[in-house]
C-alpha cells in the first residue's frame, strides 16, 4: 500500500497542475494568437494496447505546463504470436502466455522551449508520473510425492496457482523532445526520450481451486522463495490452504517514448 506522504504528495501534484493549468496567464504573450493550448494522442501506443492522451497550455513565451493521462484494459502480451516465435521454448512460452495486464498513470509536466517560442522546436521537460499497474498471472510449481505403489520411490507433479493485483508506482524524471507546427492548427509532437525513477508498492494473491496440503503448500512456499532473488525488490509471501499472497515494494525505473498529433485552440 501507498504511504500517506506518497498520497499526500500526488494531491498536492495534480491539484497545482489543475490550478495552473485554470488559472495561470501568460506572462509573455506568444509569437502566434494560434491559441494558448494543444490536445494530443499518441498514435503508437495503441499499437501496445494503450490509449495515451496529453493536454498541454502555454504559460510564457518558451514556456508550457502539461497533463498527460494513459490507461490500457486488461489484456493479453502485445504482439503475442510474435513474441512466441521469438522465444521458440514450448515450457517457456506456457509459462506466460496467459499473463495479462493493465495500467492506467497520470502525468504532470512542465516544459521549456529552446527554439523561439513555446510549442515549437526542441524542448526539456521534468515531469512527475503516477501509475498503477494490474495484472494476472499463472504461477508454476512442483509438488513431489511418494509413489503409493513403491514406498521410497518419489515422482514430481506440476501445479498451478492464477496470481492477480496490482503495483502502485510514483516516479520523476526528465524527457527530451522535439515538436512542429504541420498547419496552422494541426502539431507534431515527438517524445524522443525520457526516463524516469522512484518507488513502488503492491501485491499479488491466488485461491486454489482445491485446498493445499502441506506437502503441496511448503512446495509453493519453496517456488516464491525464488522472488527474494529480484534485485533491489522486497518480498514478503503467506500461504495457506486457500492459495498465497505477495506482497512486495522497492525502486522502479521506467522510459518514455512516443509520437503525438496535436490540434491547437
Amino acid at each position: 500500500m501507498q504511504t500517506n506522504f506518497t498520497k499526500n504528495s500526488l494531491l498536492l501534484l495534480i491539484s497545482f497542475t489543475i490550478c495552473t493549468l485554470g488559472t495561470v496567464k501568460a506572462q509573455e504573450s506568444t509569437t502566434e494568437e494560434d491559441g494558448k493550448n494543444l490536445v494530443k494522442w499518441n498514435v503508437p501506443a495503441v499499437a501496445l494496447k494503450n490509449y495515451s492522451f496529453q493536454y498541454e497550455r502555454a504559460i510564457g513565451k518558451k514556456m508550457s505546463v502539461a497533463l498527460g493521462v494513459r490507461f490500457a484494459p486488461k489484456s493479453n502480451i502485445p504482439f503475442s504470436s510474435q513474441l512466441e516465435k521469438a522465444i521458440d521454448d514450448p515450457e517457456t512460452w506456457n509459462s506466460i502466455k496467459d499473463f495479462k495486464t493493465g495500467n492506467i498513470a497520470i502525468t504532470p509536466e512542465f516544459r521549456y522551449y529552446m527554439g523561439k517560442g513555446v510549442f515549437r522546436g526542441f524542448y526539456v521537460a521534468p515531469f512527475v508520473r503516477y501509475a498503477k499497474y494490474n495484472a494476472e498471472v499463472p504461477f508454476n510449481f512442483e509438488v513431489e510425492f511418494e509413489d503409493p505403489g513403491n514406498p521410497g520411490n518419489f515422482f514430481t507433479k506440476e501445479e498451478q496457482i492464477f496470481l492477480s493485483g496490482d503495483v502502485t508506482t510514483l516516479t520523476g524524471g526528465l524527457m527530451i523532445g522535439a515538436q512542429w507546427k504541420l498547419s496552422k492548427l494541426v502539431y507534431l509532437d515527438w517524445w524522443i526520450l525520457g526516463g524516469s525513477y522512484g518507488t513502488s508498492s503492491g501485491n499479488i494473491s491466488g485461491k486454489s481451486k482445491n485446498p493445499l496440503d502441506n506437502d503441496e503448500q511448503q512446495a509453493l512456499r519453496d517456488a516464491l522463495a525464488d522472488l527474494d532473488e529480484l534485485p533491489l525488490v522486497k518480498t514478503k509471501y503467506t500461504v495457506d490452504s486457500e492459495g498465497a499472497k505477495v506482497d512486495f515494494d522497492g525502486p522502479w525505473a521506467s522510459i518514455r517514448a512516443g509520437l503525438s498529433i496535436g490540434f491547437r485552440f
